[in-house]
C-alpha cells in the first residue's frame, strides 16, 4: 500500500467576522510542511475550509489522503452535503445559495485529483498536530493586517 499523506488542518477567527487564520501540517513519510495564513476580514468557517484548500493544493502529484479537521463544518460539507449541492446547483434544501460557495467549489475541484479520507477529531483534547495548527491559527489571526495578508471574504 502506497504511504499515506497526512494532513492537519484547523481555522481561527477572532470574532466573527474579524481578523482569521488558517494552519495546516502536512506529512509524508519523514518531511514535514507548515502552512499559516492570516486574513483581516472573514469568517470561522472560511478559516477551516481555506486550511483544508491550501494543505491539499500544496501536493503535487496525485496522493492517498487522511486529512484531520476539528470542522465538522468541512467534514460534513465535503462527505455528505456537497454532492446534494452540486446537483441542486449549490443550493441548499431551503433554496438559498450555499455559504462560501466559492471555497467548496475550489475543494471539490481538488477532490478529483487526490483520494482523501476524510476524519474528524475534536478540538482542545491533546491532539497535538490539531493543538499546532490550532495554535498557528490563532497567531495568523493575531498577526493579520490588510495590505500584507489579503481579504477572505
Amino acid at each position: 500500500m502506497k504511504k499515506l499523506v497526512k494532513i492537519f488542518t484547523d481555522g481561527s477567527c477572532l470574532g466573527n467576522p474579524g481578523p482569521g487564520g488558517c494552519s495546516a501540517i502536512i506529512k509524508y513519510k519523514n518531511n514535514k510542511k507548515i502552512l499559516s495564513l492570516g486574513y483581516s476580514l472573514t469568517t470561522n468557517n472560511r478559516m477551516e475550509l481555506m486550511a483544508t484548500i491550501i494543505a491539499i493544493e500544496c501536493l503535487n502529484k496525485k496522493s492517498n489522503v487522511l486529512l484531520t479537521t476539528d470542522s465538522k463544518y468541512v467534514k460534513n460539507g465535503i462527505t455528505k452535503w456537497i454532492l446534494n449541492w452540486k446537483v441542486n446547483n449549490w443550493k441548499t434544501k431551503k433554496n438559498k445559495i450555499v455559504k462560501n460557495i466559492d471555497l467548496w467549489k475550489r475543494l471539490y475541484s481538488l477532490l478529483k485529483k487526490h483520494n482523501i479520507s476524510w476524519k474528524w477529531t475534536k478540538s482542545h483534547v491533546g491532539d497535538k498536530n490539531n493543538e499546532k495548527c490550532d495554535k498557528l491559527a490563532k497567531i495568523a489571526a493575531k498577526s493579520a493586517k490588510l495590505e500584507d495578508l489579503g481579504y477572505c471574504k
